[in-house]
């Protein structure tokens, strides 16, 4: 049966989740730390720029669909100049989603994309089932949202050649309030799937996460956090100071 998540705001008004006693984004600016943690560490505009056919993404932890609003924001940027425009896969996993009437809500912080987030409501079931495909933005994105444990769905999931994973956003609750999530099994899970040039970018340098990562394969250093964070992760290559 699917739990839904109890949608809270703070005194800040920002969404909380009650069940992980946590912020589902940053209170300092939420948009940016999309942008500076899974965007610019992934290196997601140039490669989208370069990309010619598909690219795919995946990330654990939906929660408000904010990495995807972001993403989407610019993949539409960038495909008004591409002679033919770039297809984006986004495969997400979130195990307490939001009710459609929640992410609505959650969704009103951010008037600069209502035009693609009331795509996202109109598509958005309003009962969802463990595997659910959203087709938006006229085909160009396919957003597959997994219902259920991060592990058990990684686990289970295949992903052939091609259709493997370009970039992880590894996000959802911090390791301190979540730390079943973040174990071996779902680190070696985002390793199968993903394409030889894969990278991933996560808000968190815990130690667990680091070298968890490290040991299923990833080639993983740590970077400067976003805003008042020290350190963040992601995969060694652009020196982004």
């Amino acid at each position: 049966m699917i739990k839904n998540a109890k949608l809270q705001f703070d005194e800040n008004g920002t969404p909380y989740s009650s069940e992980f006693d946590d912020i589902y984004f940053s209170r300092r600016d939420g948009v940016a730390e999309t942008e500076y943690v899974f965007l610019k560490h992934n290196k997601i505009i140039p490669r989208f720029s370069a990309q010619i056919k598909t690219f795919h993404i995946a990330e654990t932890g939906f929660g408000t669909g904010l990495n995807l609003l972001v993403t989407w924001s610019h993949l539409i940027e960038i495909n008004k100049s591409k002679e033919t425009p770039l297809k984006l896969t986004f495969t997400t996993f979130e195990k307490f989603p939001l009710s459609k009437s929640d992410l609505a809500a959650a969704l009103k912080l951010w008037p600069q994309f209502a035009s693609i987030s009331s795509q996202l409501i109109e598509a958005y079931p309003d009962s969802l089932q463990t595997d659910n495909i959203l087709v938006l933005e006229d085909g160009l994105i396919t957003l597959r949202l997994l219902i259920g444990d991060v592990t058990d769905c990684m686990r289970t999931l295949d992903l052939q050649n091609d259709h493997k994973v370009d970039a992880w956003y590894l996000d959802g609750f911090a390791p301190s309030k979540n730390p079943e999530m973040w174990n071996p099994v779902l680190f070696e899970n985002m390793y199968r799937l993903s394409k030889p040039d894969c990278t991933l970018a996560t808000f968190t340098a815990a130690g667990l996460v680091r070298r968890g990562l490290r040991e299923a394969g990833f080639d993983v250093i740590k970077y400067k956090g976003f805003a008042f964070k020290r350190e963040m992760v992601a995969t060694r290559g652009v020196d982004y100071e």
